[in-house]
Parts: C-alpha cells; sequence; structure tokens
C-alpha cells in the first residue's frame, strides 16, 4: 500500500483527489499560467505519431483566437452602423433647422427624414383636440383619436417594435409598407395635444426592443423643439 500512488499520504492530496479538484476548477491554469511551465505534458502513442498535451492547448488557442476574432468583426460592424446611424441623424438635424417656413418644416418631417434616415415612412401625428389644427390637412400631417398616443406608448416615451404590420391610422397609404417601426413621444407644450413621431421601415428587424434609442430620442426633441419655435408655444 505504501507504493500505492492513488493513495493519500500525509504530505498533501492523492492523484485522484488532485484530478477530481482540476475538474471542478477548469481554468485552475488559465489563472496560473506560471504552473504550467513546470509540468510535464503527456506523451501519447498514436500509430506512428506522437499526441502531446501542447497539441491540445495549441487547439484550443486557436479556437479561443477563432472566437476573439469573431467578437472583434462584430464590434467593428456594430460601430460602424452606430457611426453611420449618427452621421444620419446629425445630416436630419441640419435639414430640418435650415427650413424656411413651417410647411417646409412639415414637409421634411413627412417626406425627406424617410430618405436621410434610409427608412420607407416617416409620420408626424397629432391627437386631436375637437378643434381644427393648423397645417394639418395641407401638410399631411396624421390626426388620430384623443388617447392614442396613451394607448400605444403608456408612459414611454419611444416604443421599438419588430415583425408588424403597419396601422394606416399612423402611416396612411404607406401603411403597407411597415414591417417595424419606432414611435417616439412628442410633447410640444401644455397648450397642444400630444404627438407622435413614427418612423416606419419594410425591414422587419431595422427596429427591435433590443436597439438603443438615444439617436432617435434626440431627433425628436430637436423636432419639438422646432415646432415650438414656429408656433411661438411655451415650453412643456
Amino acid at each position: 500500500m505504501a507504493g500505492d500512488p492513488n493513495v493519500r499520504t500525509t504530505e498533501g492530496p492523492g492523484p485522484e483527489e488532485v484530478a477530481a479538484w482540476l475538474r471542478e476548477h477548469p481554468d485552475f491554469l488559465a489563472q496560473r499560467p506560471e504552473l504550467a511551465a513546470l509540468l510535464t505534458p503527456p506523451r501519447l502513442e498514436r500509430g506512428k505519431g506522437v499526441l502531446d498535451f501542447q497539441a491540445f492547448m495549441l487547439e484550443r488557442l486557436r479556437e479561443e483566437l477563432a472566437q476573439v476574432k469573431d467578437q472583434q468583426r462584430e464590434l467593428l460592424a456594430t460601430s460602424r452602423a452606430n457611426l453611420n446611424s449618427q452621421n444620419r441623424i446629425h445630416a436630419a438635424v441640419l435639414f430640418l433647422l435650415d427650413a424656411r417656413s413651417f410647411e417646409q418644416f412639415i414637409q421634411t418631417v413627412t417626406t425627406e427624414l424617410a430618405v436621410l434616415l434610409d427608412l420607407d415612412v416617416a409620420a408626424l401625428v397629432v391627437e386631436s383636440n375637437g378643434r381644427e389644427t393648423p397645417h394639418v390637412h395641407a401638410s399631411g400631417v396624421r390626426v388620430v383619436p384623443p388617447g392614442t398616443v396613451e394607448e400605444l406608448l403608456g408612459r414611454r416615451p419611444v416604443l421599438l417594435r419588430s415583425d408588424i404590420q403597419g396601422d394606416p391610422e399612423i402611416y396612411g397609404q404607406g401603411a403597407g409598407l411597415v414591417r417595424s417601426e419606432a414611435l417616439l413621444r412628442l410633447r410640444v407644450s401644455d397648450d397642444t395635444p400630444a404627438g407622435l413621431l413614427a418612423f416606419g421601415s419594410r425591414e422587419p428587424d431595422m427596429f427591435h426592443s433590443g436597439q438603443g434609442t438615444e439617436l432617435v430620442c434626440f431627433l425628436a426633441r430637436v423636432v419639438e423643439r422646432c415646432i415650438r419655435s414656429w408656433l411661438d408655444l411655451p415650453t412643456a
């Protein structure tokens, strides 16, 4: 029994205990890489070739390197997409600020924003307040029943939805193109009805719940301020 290598001695744990502990802590060498140089890798005969522990480690490193490269490619693609979106939003803001009349501003929102943002439909939606709303019929602004914004958004400032069918009440004749959308609450003034800025795309996953909303929310805030300025309204 004294010569059995699997029997634990007073000097420390036996080989089986060490092996069991390593199975439970597979990242031990990763945390203590200096110990790897002290180990003797196994050499296993397979036919005429020799397969050693270093070959397994090298293969694992190759797999980890491939995963890192995939993650880098995904990160670069995401960064480029974010930069492209930022540039489009900036261009849209400049177009809004360049409007020379309120009518031109509304036209920019309801027609040109879709082109600038590479979308299919852009709509400016306002709830009816029981009175005639200036510029609505001439500009193509969509008028919806009171409570529509609350029904769609609840208390949220923005809602992104994917794989949907566009609502004709919001998008009019362009509703058939809409398969995903971004709905942004507009609070122009306490003296004006609730409103929406709606963006629709034919791509089912152009907008989805996992996306960031900082850029589109910034654009909505610019639209609010421009409307207040053109109509000389107080701040909401």
